[in-house]
């Protein structure tokens, strides 16, 4: 019935939505002057592969064959991308682990990869801390909090106060359970005190499809998965969850503007290597990373696609990882959530 009725623009918003990720859009980072770290004698001498722990196709994937074409030439070495999706992102997670520590095998994870992931398992396969050495943050993905085009919810306080009326009745989706989009939602409901029905998917992509499909009344949706299909008018969005508007949808309110102040959530990312990577080469490719971030036409190309990039410190990286872990994994104990 709807679903079959709008199986075919579904299929044909989500092959376009992904060509929306290569126009351009200036960061703050366009700014920003890298300076040049003392170089690690010899390195790189050969190919550096970038692990990623989700599947070709995805704004990830986009973001990081962008980085991998400009890195490579800065690095004088090629940067090749290594898709290495299952196992929730463990499988690449591992491998990097136990990778030598050279600085030719590096992890492109995330919040999830990083800061969740000891907190929703009570056996780890690998230790975010212990196992890596961090490199750089990467980039941040603001969540939108969505809902269907023929939905007749039309702000935040309207599904609140429908929320509140109709305990359980609104069914919000997520990519799995632990997900930051999960764990965003379930702070929402504790901080509204509302009661929302979870149905978990098994990828972004199955999220966002659900969505366009109208099976789902509202979930929280990474910028650059709800961004084409926003523009189209396939998605309303009620509010960002960002600390302010953005130039590029000026129309969409934020959470706090919403009514719900304090409220942060995001799907930040972030590069490591292997630990026992020497510092050298650590501060090597911090450099080169956000040499790439400050130009302009690697700005252009991931512009439109709802991805900040935030080149920093490797530092700054271990400080939000450990911030990150407490802050969720509080949520996580009070949800009493496993995943094993």
């Amino acid at each position: 019935m709807f679903m079959s009725r709008f199986r075919r623009p579904v299929r044909s918003l989500l092959r376009p939505g992904l060509l929306c990720l290569l126009l351009g859009w200036s960061s703050a980072w366009a700014q920003t002057a890298a300076v040049e770290a003392p170089a690690a004698t010899g390195y790189p001498a050969q190919p550096i592969r970038l692990v990623l722990p989700t599947p070709a196709g995805g704004a990830t994937d986009v973001w990081a064959r962008v980085i991998a074409e400009r890195l490579g030439q800065v690095l004088g070495q090629t940067v090749l991308v290594d898709n290495r999706p299952g196992a929730g992102g463990t499988l690449a997670a591992e491998f990097v682990a136990r990778a030598p520590a050279d600085g030719y095998i590096l992890l492109a994870g995330d919040v999830g990869t990083y800061a969740l992931y000891p907190q929703l398992h009570r056996t780890p396969a690998y230790d975010p801390v212990r196992d890596y050495a961090p490199v750089t943050l990467t980039a941040r993905q603001w969540l939108v909090l969505a809902v269907p085009r023929e939905s007749a919810l039309a702000s935040v306080p309207a599904l609140l106060a429908q929320a509140r009326e109709r305990p359980g009745a609104l069914r919000y989706g997520s990519p799995g359970v632990g997900s930051p989009q999960h764990l965003a939602m379930e702070l929402l409901q504790q901080r509204a005190g509302i009661q929302l029905a979870h149905r978990p998917y098994r990828a972004g992509a199955q999220l966002t499809a659900a969505m366009l499909a109208g099976e789902l009344d509202l979930a929280f949706l990474d910028l650059p998965s709800a961004l084409p299909h926003l523009r189209s008018g396939w998605l309303r969005g009620l509010a960002l969850v960002a600390p302010q508007r953005l130039p590029y949808l000026p129309e969409l309110p934020t959470l706090e503007e919403s009514g719900l102040a304090g409220f942060e959530a995001q799907v930040w990312q972030g590069l490591v290597a292997p630990a026992g990577t020497p510092a050298a080469v650590v501060s090597r490719l911090n450099a080169a990373y956000a040499r790439v971030c400050a130009e302009p036409a690697v700005q252009r190309r991931l512009a439109m696609i709802g991805i900040e990039l935030t080149p920093g410190s490797p530092q700054a990286f271990k400080e939000l990882q450990q911030a990150e872990a407490a802050r969720w994994g509080q949520l996580i104990r009070a949800l009493d959530l496993r995943l094993d």
